[in-house]
């Protein structure tokens, strides 16, 4: 068995956690501690990284203990300590990576830095039956990715943003409708009681080829279609929400259903898609991919919605699936290793690059 304490700070939660990864591969989670930094940035309309930074060195070392605490368990007790490398805000990368170092220095522990959205693509692994290979949906605030997860350390990206990723796209569109923060569940609030066909949105690059995504022309329709309202009411705000919410959810329905027909053949007889990401715990996102997969005989897999956002168990586990596989870093190499804003999961396709990293909010 290994037991594994994870760092989790590339964005806005600062986040620890210990999970024991037993021997016939299944997850344990003894402790997962997260601390949220919506209030701190909700005047903003978005995440501010020196914010972030700041708040990451005043909770890391609380949150670390808390695990440990929580978990039953002693530093004695571990195997390793993995911490989220990047890609993200590259200040509060820098914060976790550096306390994941100091405290594996101090105990005689393994490092194991874990690119991030290694830890969302895994992250299905540690609560549900998901069996190398499968197709993964990652949609969260700083991406919207299609990778095709053939096993640990092999991934095939199909397709990526070309502009704003899916949270991104929900946190401006809830601040130009007035809706405050965090975007999601704002908009997803207000879309329940709005109508979705009010308002018929631009189905971003449906004469393009591939599977890459763009939401940015989205956004600005949504606030074309908005100015054009002299005085908006609450249900045009309403019905403003709900459409953009069925256009987003159909755009990624689209997309998705363009790299299930380029995996088909190698998915095998039970072919799955995992949806990871905080944006996985929309429900009007989810039912449409539920009405995909059911069309395609898929079966779809959602991570419960704790270890679909920014966590330190998603991080853990990342770091004992490699450990186990005997895939960790040299005690130099991984002492060595610097921070990463961006830190693509895998190579684009044709040399493309798109996304990887997360972005504060614009001007």
């Amino acid at each position: 068995m290994t037991l594994v304490l994870g760092i989790e700070s590339s964005c806005d939660d600062t986040a620890a956690a210990v999970i024991r990864r037993r021997a016939d591969g299944s997850c344990e989670i003894l402790s997962n501690v997260v601390w949220s930094e919506v209030e701190a940035h909700r005047p903003y309309g978005g995440v501010v990284p020196e914010i972030a930074a700041r708040a990451h060195v005043e909770r890391i070392d609380l949150m670390i203990a808390q695990a440990i605490e929580k978990s039953g368990h002693t530093y004695q007790d571990l195997n390793a300590i993995a911490a989220t490398g990047g890609p993200g805000l590259i200040g509060g990368v820098m914060v976790g990576l550096t306390a994941g170092k100091a405290a594996a220095l101090a105990h005689g522990l393994p490092l194991i830095p874990v690119n991030h959205l290694e830890g969302h693509a895994l992250s299905v692994r540690m609560t549900e039956h998901a069996p190398f290979p499968y197709l993964l949906l990652l949609i969260s605030g700083g991406h919207t990715q299609l990778i095709w997860v053939e096993g640990l350390g092999s991934y095939r990206r199909l397709g990526t943003t070309i502009d704003d990723a899916a949270g991104e796209a929900f946190d401006k569109t809830a601040k130009l409708l007035g809706l405050g923060q965090p975007g999601g569940p704002m908009v997803e609030k207000a879309a329940a009681g709005g109508r979705a066909d009010r308002f018929d949105f631009p189905a971003p690059l449906a004469r393009r080829e591939g599977c890459d995504f763009s939401l940015s022309g989205l956004k600005t329709a949504v606030r074309l279609a908005a100015e054009a309202i002299p005085e908006p009411t609450a249900a045009d705000i309403a019905d403003l929400a709900a459409s953009f919410q069925a256009a987003l959810a159909n755009h990624l329905a689209a997309r998705t259903e363009r790299a299930i027909a380029s995996v088909e053949t190698a998915a095998g007889p039970s072919p799955r898609l995992v949806v990871a990401g905080g944006v996985a715990a929309n429900s009007a996102i989810r039912a449409r991919l539920t009405d995909l997969t059911q069309s395609r005989g898929w079966s779809l897999i959602v991570p419960p919605s704790k270890y679909c956002t920014d966590n330190g168990a998603m991080i853990a586990w990342a770091g004992a699936e490699r450990f186990a596989a005997g895939l960790a870093p040299a005690t130099g190499e991984a002492m060595a290793f610097a921070p990463r804003a961006r830190w693509p999961l895998a190579e684009p396709p044709q040399g493309r690059e798109h996304g990887g990293g997360k972005k504060g909010p614009k001007a």
